[in-house]
């Protein structure tokens, strides 16, 4: 097995294996023959997952999964490996990154280059051909927000956020499999793009949150069981002062 790929498929085996032994999971010369790998690679692992707050080595007893106290590392971990994740968890991060985007649409505001501007114009062209094409934007709206938090020039910030779409990636394709959606969130990115460019800190803050209250009313709809889930955004009302 490939190093890259251990991680991830070890915590998903532990996820499965736990739930039918009240958290307690395989010992490591176990799990070092169910994955074909040395011990060592397996205790290097599990001091990764013990690091994230996935499991903890109990004395005398053995190793247990405490998902409960993960990282948010952890979580795109589980994401990744396909771990269902609770959907309350899922939807205060998607809040938390909603807090983090409209700060990185101020910043991004005074700190982006050209450079910057020149890769969210190539964005928004990949997104035009796509959408000309039927399909829907779910990589086109993942570039186009981090590349705003990358304009922040804060590699720290980029990498936080970066977290959230790792989560989201199962989701994002579901999400933009509306084209309507996803032509709705296009028109909302030209119009941040825009604030941008004319480096409005307050307007392109404004667009932000409005862009992403879209998300944030899906996860609600998918949390409280509702049918109905909401387009991307209230952009319009931004502009218009009106509600839609």
């Amino acid at each position: 097995m490939k190093e890259n790929n251990l991680l991830p498929d070890l915590a998903a085996h532990l996820f499965t294996y736990s739930k039918v032994d009240n958290g307690r999971t395989p010992s490591e010369r176990e799990l070092a023959e169910h994955f074909s790998v040395s011990r060592g690679q397996i205790r290097e692992a599990l001091a990764i997952l013990e690091a994230m707050r996935i499991v903890e080595r109990r004395a005398k007893s053995g190793i247990y999964l405490t998902t409960t106290e993960a990282s948010v590392e952890a979580m795109a971990l589980f994401a990744k490996a396909g771990v269902p994740l609770d959907p309350v968890l899922i939807y205060e991060t998607v809040e938390l990154r909603k807090i983090h985007e409209i700060k990185a649409a101020e910043l991004a505001c005074s700190r982006a280059t050209e450079e910057n501007f020149a890769r969210l114009r190539e964005i928004l062209q990949r997104s035009e051909e796509r959408l000309a094409a039927g399909q829907g934007l779910a990589r086109e709206d993942r570039d186009f927000h981090l590349e705003i938090v990358r304009a922040t020039q804060n590699s720290v910030f980029h990498k936080v956020c970066s977290v959230y779409y790792t989560m989201g990636e199962h989701r994002l394709p579901i999400y933009f499999g509306d084209l309507e959606r996803s032509r709705r969130s296009h028109e909302e990115h030209i119009r941040i793009y825009e604030a941008l460019e004319r480096r409005d800190g307050n307007l392109a803050q404004a667009l932000m949150n409005a862009h992403l209250q879209g998300a944030e009313s899906y996860w609600k709809g998918l949390i409280g069981g509702s049918p109905t889930i909401a387009g991307e955004g209230d952009a319009d009302a931004v502009l218009t002062g009106t509600d839609r």
